[in-house]
Order: structure tokens, then sequence, then C-alpha cells
């Protein structure tokens, strides 16, 4: 009987899981992803990214403030103010840019719980959504029930097609990383592991200790997202992965 890897317990499963998302991110998620890319021109994909991350700075305001960073969370509150304002409700992202200055920070409550020393718990590979964790399930949860709170259209046909709109922008933007997972010698493995590297490298920087650099997205943000929240995957979330040896330090959720 196989030893299960540290952390990944229900291994058998999990792989199964993989499969099934990447044959039906080759089949359907993938291509259209890239139509999608290819009908909508950038200025238009990139306003509606800035527009929904602009809907979850509340959220992340919220989580700097629970990891005692006021600094920060009045930054954000900054951003939220003047792009939802002059940046035309979001669509435009000018808080990042002079004289303003103030860069897009994801966070989320599952970085709140890592940040107060909640492990990642058992790593899962939940079918068409992609790598997460049970602390990353349980904080994901938590952010899309805030995010809901501050969606000033709310409604299950508008999470659902912002929510789809997300997931094949995020899909289209990571392709060569996508396709980078697919030649590693082991994808799954490759997969979790920088699943696993990422989100610590984000609970490290909330530490001020700095590992690899990581522009992780988080539950449904990054789609709640994370944020650091639940992720998703393939067909539900745009992946970031390489292998293990190559792996750069971003990760998108699957």
């Amino acid at each position: 009987m196989t030893a299960r890897p540290p952390g990944d317990p229900i291994r058998a499963v999990n792989v199964r899981s993989f499969a099934a998302t990447q044959a039906v991110d080759e089949a359907i998620t993938g291509p259209a992803a890239l139509a999608y890319k290819r009908v909508v021109p950038d200025p238009v994909r990139s306003g509606f990214r800035n527009f929904a991350n602009n809907l979850h700075e509340p959220n992340v305001a919220l989580n700097y403030l629970l990891q005692l960073k006021p600094g920060k969370a009045a930054e954000t509150v900054g951003r939220f103010a003047i792009n939802s304002t002059i940046g035309i409700a979001g669509i435009l992202d000018l808080a990042k840019r002079r004289p303003f200055k103030l860069p897009r920070r994801p966070n989320g409550f599952a970085n709140t719980l890592g940040y107060y020393g909640v492990g990642p718990g058992a790593f899962v590979f939940l079918p068409l959504i992609g790598p997460t964790t049970v602390r990353d399930i349980a904080g994901g949860g938590v952010d899309r029930l805030l995010g809901l709170s501050f969606l000033p259209l709310g409604g299950r046909a508008y999470v659902v097609s912002t929510g789809t709109l997300r997931v094949l922008d995020r899909r289209a933007e990571r392709d060569g990383q996508f396709q980078a997972i697919r030649e590693s010698a082991d994808p799954y493995e490759s997969r979790r592991a920088l699943y696993m590297r990422t989100r610590q490298a984000e609970i490290d920087q909330l530490h001020g200790r700095k590992t690899v650099s990581s522009d992780a997205i988080r539950p449904f943000e990054d789609a709640a997202q994370p944020m650091s929240s639940a992720p998703q995957d393939p067909a539900a979330e745009a992946p970031s992965d390489a292998s293990p040896a190559s792996a750069p330090a971003a990760t998108p959720r699957l």
C-alpha cells in the first residue's frame, strides 16, 4: 500500500479530479477562452477585469484590518474611492498611476486565517474548480458571502455571467502557463506543488517575509481570489502552472 503524501491524504481522488478537469479544459474551456480573447478587444477585457476587481476592494480592506494593517487597509479604501469615481466605476485603474501610486493588493479571509497560524489542511483538487485546501475553501466561502453584500447589482444572473467572463479572461491570459503544466513530467504534482508554494508565499508576504513573488488569483474574486480564497480552475478559473523546477511563482487558482 503506497503511503499518502503529507498534506495530500486523498491523492487518488484528487488525481482523478485533476484529469477530468484537464479534459474539460482541453475540449471546452481552453478553446472558448482563446476565442473570447480573439473576439473581445484588449481594452474591453482590461476594463471588465478592473471593474470586477474593484468590487472586491472593500473585502480586501476588511481583511487588512483583521490582520492589523490599517495603513494597507486605508490605501485599499483610497483605491476603491478613486477608481469608483474618476475611474468610472472601476473600469479604469487610475489609482495605480501617478500621482496616487496605490497598487492593487489582493487579499482575502483565507489569508487572514493563514496569517494567524491556521494551517492549510488537506489539499483538495475540486472537479472543474481546481486546487485548494480546507483552509482556503473556508476562507473563500467567507469572501463570497461578504462579496455579495458589496455587489451593487447582485443576483444569481450577475454572479454567473461575470464569473463566466472572469474564467474565460483568466484562462486566456494564462494559456502559456497552462500548456507548461501539461508538458511537465507529472502535471498533477506540478500543479499541487506550485499551488501550495504560492499560497505559502502569500502568507509569508503578509509577515514581511520574502520568498517567491506571487500574483496569485483568488477565489471567485480573483473569482471571488486570493483572492486569496477558495480557488477555481480551468473550467472555473485559470491555472498558473509549470513544473516544480521551472514553476514561476505566480499561481492562479484553478
